[in-house]
This record gives structure tokens, C-alpha cells and sequence, in this order.
């Protein structure tokens, strides 16, 4: 059984081995991270050379070779090469970093999870790499649940939070205040985008 955990990556170091869709795919859900983002490979998708152009990422064009993954916080290995892949999983694990190996569940630390976002609103759904197909159905089927409003409705709750704390020290009053928002009609506004609507609405809760 996998732990389910949001990782802060901000100025750390993560290194990609491999450079087709694989790979592609791993940098695209690192992106906007804050990490320092280190591909590894001859070879890189027309994606990958437009990030590094962009100094979104670091492209280093060569194979891999020892001592790569040192320093680095998660290392993901997107090669077909096998010997390469455990090569790469036995550096990670005793350099101390987590690693996921494309396509082989006993070469991994962690799994990648399907996730629907929404502004700060991000929902991971995983099967413990059984099923990533019945992972990719369930994100869409919640996707079409969480629209943007909800992102909306987040970045409101984050603006009136140093009110309420202000306003109300006590513990459980605040909690009452934030359930009666959450249970209140805000989000109906969202939906009509009244975002107008929505701030006198919350102001409203938050003054009485």
C-alpha cells in the first residue's frame, strides 16, 4: 500500500532520465513547482527542447552515467533501457532519493497518481498502480464534478482566513464560521461567476 503525501519541491532537485513521451509526461506534472528540473538524455520530444529553451528545465543531452543522482530529492528513470533503469535505482536509493521507474512497480518508491486541478484545489486519485486506465476514468468523471469555481472558492477561503482569525480567536467559533461558509450558498455564486455576489455573501457570514 502506498502513503498518499503532497511533496513541497520548491528549489529542490529533481532529475528526469529519459527523453521521449515518458519523460515528457513526468517534467509536465513537475512544472510550477518551484523544483530544479534536470533532464537526462541524447534524445528529447520537440516538448522537452521547447521547456529547455525556455529555462524551464536543464536538458543535459547525453546518456547516464554515475553520480547523476546525487543531490537529488525524486529521480525519475523513463527509459526502456532495463539495465539502465536498475542501474539508476540503485544509485537513487543509496544517494537517499525516491525514485519512479516507468512501467516497473518493483523499481519504485512511489507511484504518480492521476490528479484533477483546480487552482490550489488538486485531488489525487490512485490504484496502487493496478489500474492506471480505471485511475485516468475516475479523474475525468471527478473532473466533470470540480469545476473552476472551486479554485475560485479556494483563493476566497485563503483571503478571508487572516480576517476570521483576527475577528474571532477562538477555536471552535472560527471552525463554526468556516463550516457555515463552506455550507452556504458562495459556491452557487462562483458557478454564475458573481464573484462580486460572492464576496458580499462571505462578508456577510464573516460580520455576524
Amino acid at each position: 500500500m502506498f502513503y498518499p503525501v503532497f511533496l513541497n519541491l520548491k528549489n529542490k532537485r529533481i532529475v528526469v532520465i529519459g527523453g521521449g513521451e515518458v519523460a515528457e509526461r513526468k517534467v509536465e506534472s513537475l512544472l510550477g513547482t518551484g523544483a530544479s528540473i534536470v533532464l537526462i538524455s541524447p534524445e528529447i520530444t520537440r516538448r522537452l527542447d521547447s521547456l529547455a529553451l525556455e529555462k524551464s528545465i536543464q536538458v543535459q543531452r547525453r546518456v547516464y552515467a554515475s553520480g547523476d543522482c546525487v543531490g537529488a530529492a525524486l529521480v525519475f528513470c523513463a527509459t526502456d533501457d532495463s539495465d539502465v533503469s536498475s542501474a539508476v535505482f540503485r544509485e537513487a536509493t543509496e544517494a537517499g532519493a525516491l525514485v519512479n521507474t516507468a512501467d516497473q512497480p518493483a523499481l519504485c518508491d512511489f507511484i504518480m497518481p492521476a490528479v484533477v486541478r483546480r487552482g490550489d484545489v488538486a485531488i489525487a486519485i490512485s490504484t496502487g498502480g493496478t489500474s492506471p486506465g480505471l485511475a485516468s476514468q475516475l479523474r475525468r468523471k471527478i473532473g466533470r464534478m470540480i469545476g473552476p469555481e472551486y479554485a475560485r472558492f479556494a483563493e476566497l477561503l485563503a483571503q478571508a482566513r487572516p480576517e476570521i482569525r483576527f475577528r474571532v480567536p477562538d477555536p471552535s467559533r472560527r471552525k463554526a464560521i468556516h463550516e457555515r461558509i463552506l455550507n452556504s450558498d458562495i459556491l452557487d455564486h462562483l458557478k454564475r461567476r458573481d464573484i462580486a455576489g460572492a464576496k458580499r455573501r462571505l462578508k456577510e457570514i464573516i460580520e455576524s
